[in-house]
């Protein structure tokens, strides 16, 4: 006699870069056991490649996952989780007022969404006749990034430059080598680069505000909660 197969529920939301709607549903136990090993390792290239697995099998191999900006990885993967454990979650804070004291407070993660700045655009103007189109970086381009490491940072803005305007001329990404890249971006001003660094500092994440007490001090404060790790902790 065969076994019988278990009925998964389908949701639908919609992926914040393109406002495609999506299929996916609830993470199975297969997939949990990659989602832990995930939230665990501490080998950058594991967690990237299980995180990608659990989104790749709940959205049914539709998203092109190597390529989507982080922040469609993250958002996807909240949806995922919410329908899948409950869209409650404790998340450890930092009470701003000390600095110190850490709070743990529930959150509601079907209220979390991707925000983006005001100022935030993917024109930067370097020069009077130089502009540069960014991508978003994907989680790939992430992984290799390494805190206080410039050259890494430089890498990874390498890989997110989409087009350079120099006047009328369009040079695209793929008419371009790593290396001609990377001595284009090193030829830059502080100035300059610092227009690209905040590209970076104001492209979409997955933010969240809530008010947290000081056990210790009575104060209570807004914090804000931003990238997959934090709703994680």
């Amino acid at each position: 006699m065969a076994i019988p197969k278990l009925d998964t529920p389908i949701h639908t939301t919609t992926l914040p870069s393109t406002g495609e709607e999506i299929k996916y549903r609830p993470f199975l136990v297969k997939e949990q056991k990659l989602m832990l090993i995930a939230q665990d390792t501490k080998d950058v290239q594991e967690a990237y490649n299980n995180l990608k697995g659990v989104i790749d099998a709940c959205t049914f191999s539709k998203l092109d996952i190597g390529n989507l900006p982080v922040f469609d990885i993250e958002y996807m993967f909240l949806k995922v989780r919410s329908k899948s454990v409950g869209s409650k979650a404790n998340v450890s804070v930092i009470c701003p007022d000390d600095g110190e004291t850490r709070q743990v407070i529930e959150i509601d993660l079907d209220e979390v969404d991707v925000q983006v700045d005001e100022e935030h655009t993917n024109k930067i103007p370097i020069s009077d006749d130089i502009t540069v189109v960014m991508k978003y970086p994907r989680l790939k381009d992430t992984t290799t990034l390494k805190e206080n490491d410039a050259s890494s940072m430089v890498d990874m803005i390498t890989s997110c430059i989409q087009e350079v305007h120099h006047g009328e001329t369009v040079y695209a990404s793929t008419d371009m080598n790593d290396k001609e890249k990377r001595e284009f971006l090193e030829s830059f001003n502080m100035e300059q680069f610092a227009k690209l660094n905040k590209f970076f500092d104001t492209m979409p994440k997955i933010r969240h505000y809530v008010k947290v007490k000081n056990p210790k001090t009575e104060v209570e404060s807004d914090v804000l909660i931003e990238g997959l790790e934090s709703f994680l902790a």
